[in-house]
């Protein structure tokens, strides 16, 4: 048998119908979200997934330990890009966070957020003999170069996310837990200085409207509000496929980020609570998979990747979901391979790759 057969034989099943299944489910929320509109956003979804499906492929069927060599090229490649963007990025939805190539168009935050992962992973499996502050101030220059140019831009969303990934990988690396609790403390500590001096007045109005939606109903409430009505009266089964009478068909959720920020608003109205439901219950048991891979992983490097990848992933279904539930900020965080987008589709392909990798290559000789 060809060792790349062997390979795709011992990739997690589970994990990969479950990738499969979400991704034509993403095609079919987009259509259902966007069908009134002139562009065929989920013709655009098949597209962008057909083209990265060979990259996942590649990228499973490689020995992730690849990453110890191209952890560092492709960091500071995500560096370039986000300098780039500094001065020839495309503004959208008042970040200048996008790169214009065309045809198409990339979002650098995206892979810095991968390129990150990787290579926290690979210092903290090879710094074990340092001492844990000098760990921690190293891992905070590996997230706080790209951090701050993705906060420049400024795109929030972004730079929330790289709290958690740090903080699970820093746990996983064994930097003592004293200094994870005191890192919580300061920044617990930092946020009321941080959201009335460090945010623009519309990051601001985000949170505000967040805890207070009801105060500005016809203004920065509007998009809250207006999906709190879709998803509630979606009732128990929902108004059914493309409803024309809906929230979304209607006009009142946002058209312009419909398929990306508030697809699960989509979802919620047409299936109800049964859909939503399901959907989250998908969702849980891919996080499952996910960790059940960084238990079984080979080696730190391995168990390290994954647990970045999970907590990223895990991280924007929360905070997607939240948000159109009135439970987090808008934070303009797509859902994991049912929201539309290209670059983000790739960067999630690229890690379902490398935890297949991590998966294949567990009882594989270093």
């Amino acid at each position: 048998m060809h060792p790349l057969l062997r390979h795709f034989l011992r990739m997690n099943w589970t994990l990969f119908a479950l990738m499969i299944a979400l991704l034509a489910f993403g095609i079919y929320a987009i259509h259902s979200a966007t069908w009134m509109r002139d562009q065929d956003f989920a013709k655009s979804q098949v597209t962008w997934i057909l083209v990265c499906l060979p990259v996942f492929f590649l990228v499973s069927l490689i020995d992730y330990r690849w990453v110890r060599f191209g952890a560092i090229p492709l960091y500071v490649v995500s560096l370039l890009g986000l300098v780039a963007t500094m001065f020839f990025g495309e503004k959208r939805y008042g970040a200048r966070s996008w790169i214009d190539l065309g045809p198409v168009s990339f979002q650098p935050s995206q892979l810095a957020i991968i390129a990150g992962i990787m290579s926290l992973a690979l210092f903290l499996s090879t710094s074990r003999a340092m001492p844990a502050f000098l760990r921690i101030l190293c891992c905070g220059a590996i997230v706080g170069a790209p951090w701050v140019m993705i906060l420049i831009q400024p795109d929030l969303g972004s730079c929330i996310v790289w709290v958690p990934v740090l903080m699970a990988m820093m746990y996983i690396g064994r930097i003592p837990k004293r200094w994870l609790i005191l890192m919580v403390v300061i920044g617990v500590a930092l946020v009321p200085i941080v959201v009335h001096f460090g945010l623009k007045p519309y990051q601001y109005s985000r949170i505000t409207t967040f805890l207070h939606p009801e105060a500005d109903p016809l203004g920065d409430g509007w998009n809250i509000m207006q999906s709190l009505i879709a998803i509630g009266s979606g009732g128990w089964s929902g108004k059914g496929y493309m409803a024309p009478d809906s929230q979304n068909a209607l006009g009142f959720l946002p058209h312009t980020i419909v398929h990306n920020d508030f697809i699960f608003s989509v979802m919620g109205e047409q299936h109800g609570f049964v859909g939503g439901f399901i959907l989250i219950a998908v969702f849980t048991v891919m996080f499952l998979a996910m960790i059940l891979i960084a238990l079984h992983a080979e080696d730190e490097l391995g168990r390290l990747l994954a647990v970045g990848i999970t907590a990223l992933f895990f991280t924007h279904t929360f905070m997607n979901i939240g948000m159109t539930i009135s439970l987090t900020p808008i934070t303009g965080l797509p859902l994991p391979l049912v929201s539309y987008g290209g670059s983000f589709i790739l960067v999630t392909l690229v890690g379902f790759g490398l935890l297949q990798s991590i998966w294949i290559y567990r009882r594989s000789p270093r």
